[in-house]
Protein backbone atom coordinates (compact mmCIF):
# COMPACT_ATOMS: atom_id res chain seq x y z
CA UNK A 1 0.00 0.00 0.00
CA UNK A 2 1.33 3.41 -0.94
CA UNK A 3 2.11 5.90 1.81
CA UNK A 4 -0.08 8.94 2.09
CA UNK A 5 0.29 12.43 3.45
CA UNK A 6 -2.41 14.21 5.43
CA UNK A 7 -2.98 17.49 7.21
CA UNK A 8 -5.87 19.31 8.88
CA UNK A 9 -7.06 22.88 9.26
CA UNK A 10 -9.97 24.52 11.09
CA UNK A 11 -12.22 26.79 9.04
CA UNK A 12 -14.59 29.40 10.47
CA UNK A 13 -17.68 28.04 8.68
CA UNK A 14 -20.18 25.20 8.80
CA UNK A 15 -19.33 21.92 7.02
CA UNK A 16 -22.02 22.53 4.37
CA UNK A 17 -20.42 25.86 3.43
CA UNK A 18 -16.97 24.26 3.20
CA UNK A 19 -18.30 21.36 1.11
CA UNK A 20 -20.00 23.88 -1.19
CA UNK A 21 -16.63 25.42 -2.02
CA UNK A 22 -14.99 22.00 -2.44
CA UNK A 23 -17.75 20.95 -4.87
CA UNK A 24 -17.44 24.11 -7.01
CA UNK A 25 -14.79 22.83 -9.43
CA UNK A 26 -15.23 25.67 -11.91
CA UNK A 27 -13.73 28.05 -9.34
CA UNK A 28 -10.73 25.90 -8.34
CA UNK A 29 -8.29 27.95 -10.44
CA UNK A 30 -9.24 30.99 -8.31
CA UNK A 31 -8.21 29.52 -4.95
CA UNK A 32 -5.93 26.56 -5.56
CA UNK A 33 -2.42 27.37 -6.61
CA UNK A 34 -1.93 24.19 -8.62
CA UNK A 35 -5.18 23.74 -10.56
CA UNK A 36 -5.07 25.85 -13.72
CA UNK A 37 -8.24 24.42 -15.32
CA UNK A 38 -11.12 22.26 -14.08
CA UNK A 39 -13.87 20.72 -16.20
CA UNK A 40 -16.69 18.54 -14.84
CA UNK A 41 -17.14 15.66 -17.31
CA UNK A 42 -19.94 13.75 -15.52
CA UNK A 43 -22.29 14.25 -12.57
CA UNK A 44 -24.33 11.86 -10.42
CA UNK A 45 -28.11 12.01 -9.85
CA UNK A 46 -27.61 14.45 -6.94
CA UNK A 47 -25.63 16.82 -9.17
CA UNK A 48 -22.23 16.05 -7.63
CA UNK A 49 -19.26 15.84 -9.94
CA UNK A 50 -18.38 12.21 -10.63
CA UNK A 51 -15.61 12.74 -13.18
CA UNK A 52 -13.46 15.88 -13.42
CA UNK A 53 -10.60 16.80 -15.77
CA UNK A 54 -7.93 18.94 -14.09
CA UNK A 55 -4.92 20.70 -15.53
CA UNK A 56 -2.37 20.71 -12.71
CA UNK A 57 0.86 22.64 -12.33
CA UNK A 58 2.45 21.86 -8.96
CA UNK A 59 6.05 22.66 -9.79
CA UNK A 60 7.65 19.22 -10.02
CA UNK A 61 4.31 17.70 -11.02
CA UNK A 62 2.60 19.06 -14.16
CA UNK A 63 -0.26 17.02 -15.59
CA UNK A 64 -3.58 16.90 -17.40
CA UNK A 65 -5.58 14.21 -15.63
CA UNK A 66 -9.08 12.94 -14.90
CA UNK A 67 -10.31 12.02 -11.43
CA UNK A 68 -13.37 10.02 -10.31
CA UNK A 69 -15.12 11.46 -7.24
CA UNK A 70 -17.22 9.77 -4.56
CA UNK A 71 -19.41 11.88 -2.26
CA UNK A 72 -20.39 10.44 1.12
CA UNK A 73 -21.90 12.91 3.59
CA UNK A 74 -19.06 15.07 4.94
CA UNK A 75 -16.39 13.31 2.92
CA UNK A 76 -15.41 13.51 -0.71
CA UNK A 77 -12.75 11.20 -2.10
CA UNK A 78 -11.17 10.80 -5.48
CA UNK A 79 -9.09 8.37 -7.47
CA UNK A 80 -7.14 8.73 -10.68
CA UNK A 81 -8.89 7.64 -13.89
CA UNK A 82 -6.26 8.70 -16.44
CA UNK A 83 -3.13 10.78 -16.53
CA UNK A 84 -0.11 11.56 -18.64
CA UNK A 85 2.37 11.72 -15.76
CA UNK A 86 0.72 10.19 -12.67
CA UNK A 87 0.30 6.56 -11.73
CA UNK A 88 -1.73 7.35 -8.60
CA UNK A 89 -3.56 10.43 -7.33
CA UNK A 90 -5.92 9.36 -4.58
CA UNK A 91 -7.19 11.66 -1.91
CA UNK A 92 -10.02 12.89 0.24
CA UNK A 93 -11.40 15.82 2.17
CA UNK A 94 -13.07 14.80 5.41
CA UNK A 95 -15.09 17.45 7.26
CA UNK A 96 -15.93 17.30 10.96
CA UNK A 97 -17.93 19.69 13.15
CA UNK A 98 -15.71 21.77 15.43
CA UNK A 99 -16.78 23.94 18.39
CA UNK A 100 -18.26 27.33 17.62
CA UNK A 101 -19.80 26.39 14.26
CA UNK A 102 -16.39 25.75 12.73
CA UNK A 103 -15.24 22.83 10.59
CA UNK A 104 -12.11 20.74 10.86
CA UNK A 105 -11.01 19.72 7.37
CA UNK A 106 -8.59 16.84 6.90
CA UNK A 107 -6.99 16.44 3.48
CA UNK A 108 -5.32 13.13 2.68
CA UNK A 109 -3.34 12.59 -0.51
CA UNK A 110 -1.34 9.83 -2.18
CA UNK A 111 0.66 10.67 -5.31
CA UNK A 112 2.75 8.34 -7.44
CA UNK A 113 4.36 9.44 -10.68
CA UNK A 114 5.25 7.36 -13.72
CA UNK A 115 8.80 8.72 -13.77
CA UNK A 116 11.30 7.69 -11.09
CA UNK A 117 11.18 10.03 -8.08
CA UNK A 118 12.48 9.57 -4.57
CA UNK A 119 9.80 8.86 -1.99
CA UNK A 120 11.03 11.79 0.07
CA UNK A 121 10.47 14.16 -2.87
CA UNK A 122 6.98 12.72 -3.53
CA UNK A 123 6.00 13.23 0.14
CA UNK A 124 7.31 16.81 -0.04
CA UNK A 125 5.24 17.46 -3.18
CA UNK A 126 2.16 15.97 -1.47
CA UNK A 127 2.73 18.17 1.58
CA UNK A 128 3.05 21.31 -0.55
CA UNK A 129 -0.13 20.46 -2.49
CA UNK A 130 -2.07 19.73 0.72
CA UNK A 131 -0.86 22.82 2.60
CA UNK A 132 -1.61 25.16 -0.31
CA UNK A 133 -5.02 23.56 -0.91
CA UNK A 134 -6.04 23.80 2.76
CA UNK A 135 -4.83 27.41 3.06
CA UNK A 136 -6.63 28.32 -0.18
CA UNK A 137 -9.81 26.55 0.93
CA UNK A 138 -9.76 28.33 4.30
CA UNK A 139 -9.22 31.73 2.69
CA UNK A 140 -11.91 31.08 0.08
CA UNK A 141 -14.56 29.88 2.56
CA UNK A 142 -13.81 32.58 5.15
CA UNK A 143 -13.86 35.36 2.54
CA UNK A 144 -17.63 35.46 2.99
CA UNK A 145 -20.80 34.05 1.47
CA UNK A 146 -20.65 36.26 -1.62
CA UNK A 147 -17.24 34.93 -2.65
CA UNK A 148 -17.72 31.32 -1.57
CA UNK A 149 -21.22 30.83 -2.98
CA UNK A 150 -21.08 32.83 -6.21
CA UNK A 151 -21.40 30.05 -8.72
CA UNK A 152 -22.65 32.00 -11.70
CA UNK A 153 -21.24 31.52 -15.16
CA UNK A 154 -19.23 34.72 -14.83
CA UNK A 155 -18.16 33.95 -11.25
CA UNK A 156 -14.58 33.39 -12.30
CA UNK A 157 -14.32 37.04 -13.29
CA UNK A 158 -15.48 38.42 -9.92
CA UNK A 159 -12.26 37.95 -7.96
Amino acid sequence: MAEHTSSSITIEAAPADVMGVIADFARYPEWTGEVKEAEVLATDAAGHAEKVRLLLDAGAIKDDHTLAYTWNGNQVSWTLVKSQMLRTLDGSYTLADAPGGRTEVTYQLTVDVKIPMLGMIKRKAEKVIIDRALAGLKKRVESGPGEAEAGSADGAKKL
